[in-house]
């Protein structure tokens, strides 16, 4: 078995706020291997980010660790000093954030700003790093490297500038590599560019990486293994095809619903009833239950654990313990599943 490069034990983040105590992540455990990709899913304020940027050690001040380990090559980065986990950052992890403009600086030109992420964690000389940087430019796909070396990030369109964004992180050679929503500021085509951009580039420097997305269709393509996240806690996780094709959780069920298809082209697209909870001192219970159309007395009383389905898939859902009734999935995700069976 391949040793992950990544592990995330039982992990819980808290937020002090003026309303109380937000519990952002709620034991959840997860592991990445080496080459993998796992995309982190759900809405906004479901734990995602968190949970990414407590990999980092880039929590704001109010947050705290409460509980668990992050494992990067077998050391907990959560015992690390401030200064340990400088050299740790954009060295061995790096991410990409959302919007390529606030991770530029806007009055110095692109080959320098590349250039200093290059020096910051290699001591080479001036040439050696504009020769890094050149490297970098062909590699996400930037053509005339040496002209664009010295223009200003404005003169780049939205999706170079996500480029140049992913060349930053990719200066020291990282082992992971997070994408925190990489392509939401980008239109359709644009996307589809940088998602073929990091398969790419994935395949070439063998990096791992977190893709945090909303959106599953984001992910479809991308992703091995996929994370369904929902009130800070991991609901469902497996296989991309066991998560698509074979959803057990009912969050699940109500994401892949609402995403359009050529078969859905002339009905109404689902949205889950209701919004998330505030996650300011949960009630007992699971907290998918005021919006999930097949609750269980038990989702009044318990959070349900993660079920097995398989080696590699399990969610939490009461609907999977053998003393619950037997519920077929809304018709959308069985038609889904047998498109798959009849390609």
């Amino acid at each position: 078995m391949i040793e992950a490069i990544l592990r995330v034990n039982h992990l819980s983040v808290s937020f002090d706020t003026y309303a109380g105590t937000v519990r952002a992540v709620r034991d959840i455990s997860f592991d990445l291997g080496p080459g993998e990709t796992l995309a982190l899913v759900g809405e906004s304020g479901c734990g995602k980010s968190v949970t990414c940027r407590s990999v980092m050690g880039l929590l704001a001040r109010n947050a705290r660790v409460e509980a668990g380990e992050i494992l990067f090559q077998g050391e907990d980065l959560l015992k690390k000093s401030n200064r340990e986990m400088r050299a740790i950052r954009g060295g061995k992890i790096a991410m990409i954030f959302q919007d390529p403009m606030t991770s530029l600086d806007p009055t110095m030109k692109i080959g320098r700003q590349i250039a200093e992420a290059v020096t910051l964690h290699r001591k080479v000389s001036r040439g050696e790093a504009k020769r890094r940087v050149l490297e970098l430019l062909q590699l996400v796909g930037i053509e005339e490297g040496e002209k664009r070396y010295h223009q200003y990030p404005h003169e780049f369109s939205g999706g170079q500038r996500q480029r140049i964004v992913i060349a930053i992180a990719l200066a020291a050679d990282p082992r992971i590599l997070i994408a925190d929503e990489p392509t939401t500021a980008l239109d359709v085509t644009m996307q589809a560019q940088i998602l073929d951009l990091m398969k790419d580039i994935q395949r070439k420097t063998g990096t791992s990486v977190i893709f945090i997305t909303h959106d599953l269709g984001v992910v479809a393509n991308v992703a091995d293994r996929v994370a369904v996240m929902y009130a800070g806690r991991i609901v469902e996780i497996g296989t991309a095809d066991e998560v698509f094709y074979d959803p057990r959780h009912p969050y699940t069920w109500g994401l892949l619903a609402s995403m359009p298809t050529l078969a859905t082209e002339d009905e109404k697209l689902y949205a889950i009833p209701g919004t998330p909870p505030t996650l300011i001192d949960p009630q007992p219970g699971d907290l998918f239950a005021p919006r999930n159309p097949y609750a269980l007395e038990a989702d009044k009383i318990a959070e349900p654990p993660l079920f097995p389905v398989s080696g590699t898939h399990f969610a939490a859902t009461w609907l999977l313990d053998p003393r619950a009734p037997k519920i077929d999935p809304p018709e959308a995700i069985r038609r889904r599943a047998r498109e798959r069976g009849s390609l």
